[in-house]
């Protein structure tokens, strides 16, 4: 791939901006058109992208492309992952799905529903801890609505364990194995899900971007 800024979907060549040799030069109008048409490849042909959503998309793409100067700005650490907050129906697993492909020279990374993850924990015990806590990047679909794992009799805080050992992944790797996650829930209703001592970690290893709580559900 000789030129990062030009996308080929469908047959279509997408520029995302220019290419000076070294970096490329994003146009966010660019990545737009771009997005829009890869989300009607991706998820149907009703897929768009809603002017209300525009500054969501905008953070998230500095974020994903690594545009520095804009982060620090947004208040962004490009070094920890993304926790996509908002109601339900707003678009977050949607755009978690779809941004990925922004940057295909990254390691992508695989999403995986908070609830399949529990139940694989009440068929087969701790082991799907350890395997969710290794070092694959990842994106947790849903964190916060899943059900208490048990197995064996035994109640457990799946996701909360997990994302202890995403937090000491993080710590060993130096950030280079992203977690990210989309959250229905706000800041106080995960503390109470997973506690404080999970919540604290959480800061460390999530930005929080979110969605305005009176975003329109786009499924109706």
């Amino acid at each position: 791939m000789d030129n990062p800024s030009k996308i080929i979907e469908g047959g279509v060549e997408f520029s995302l901006g220019k290419f000076d040799g070294k970096n490329v030069l994003y146009d966010f109008d660019k990545i737009l058109i771009y997005l829009n048409a890869k989300g009607k490849l991706l998820f149907g042909k009703h897929f768009k992208i809603y002017d209300e959503d525009t500054e969501i998309i905008r953070q998230l793409c500095y974020y994903f492309i690594k545009d520095k100067t804009n982060c620090e700005q947004a208040g962004i650490d490009p070094e920890k992952g993304v926790l996509l907050s908002g109601p339900v129906g707003c678009g977050k697993t949607s755009l978690m799905k779809l941004l990925k492909y922004l940057v295909p020279l990254q390691r992508p990374y695989m999403l995986a529903p908070c609830r399949n993850i529990v139940f694989g924990f009440n068929h087969l015990g701790y082991k799907i801890i350890e395997d969710y806590g290794d070092s694959s990047p990842i994106c947790f679909d849903d964190l916060g609505v899943e059900p208490m794992g048990r197995h064996y009799g035994k109640d457990c805080n799946v996701m909360g364990e997990v994302l202890l050992s995403r937090y000491e992944l993080y710590l060993q790797t130096k950030s280079k194995i992203k977690t990210h996650a989309t959250t229905n829930l706000n800041a106080e209703e995960l503390e109470e899900r997973y506690g404080n001592r999970v919540r604290s970690r959480m800061r460390e290893l999530f930005n929080l971007i979110a969605f305005d709580k009176n975003t329109n559900d786009k499924r109706k």
